[in-house]
């Protein structure tokens, strides 16, 4: 899946937000000092031809809709992130982010349950 520029992941944040809208729905999400109406209109058909939204036609106005859910992007992303940044390693990722202490006493407690969680489930799979 390509990657995303900011602008277009910020607009398809307010996509996958509000499920379908036209240019001026999507606009009206943006915090002032909001970009200009074409800006967004040349961002969403951006993304349309990279395929990650569509619309349908009224006439001359569109409303536009995500064809790729946030769940599929950020899954995606993530794990070019990790290929790129982390040598593939979701572990090496984690380390660096504790010992930069990007992450929370408790927030490793957090991940360290979840872990445990999914080793049991994948241990009962076998």
């Amino acid at each position: 899946m390509r990657e995303l520029t900011r602008a277009e992941e910020q607009v398809m944040q307010v996509l996958w937000k509000l499920k379908k809208g036209f240019v001026k729905d999507i606009l009206e999400h943006f915090d002032d000092p909001k970009p200009a109406y074409n800006t967004i209109s040349t961002i969403v058909r951006i993304l349309q031809d990279k395929g990650f939204v569509d619309h349908k036609a009224y006439g001359r106005t569109h409303e536009y809709y995500p064809l790729v859910s946030k769940d599929d992007y950020s899954k995606s992303h993530l794990s070019n992130f990790v290929n790129d940044y982390f040598s593939n390693s979701f572990g090496k990722m984690v380390s660096f982010f504790a010992k930069e202490n990007h992450i929370s006493v408790k927030e490793m407690e957090e991940i360290m349950k979840i872990m445990q969680n999914e080793v049991k489930k994948q241990k009962s799979k076998k």
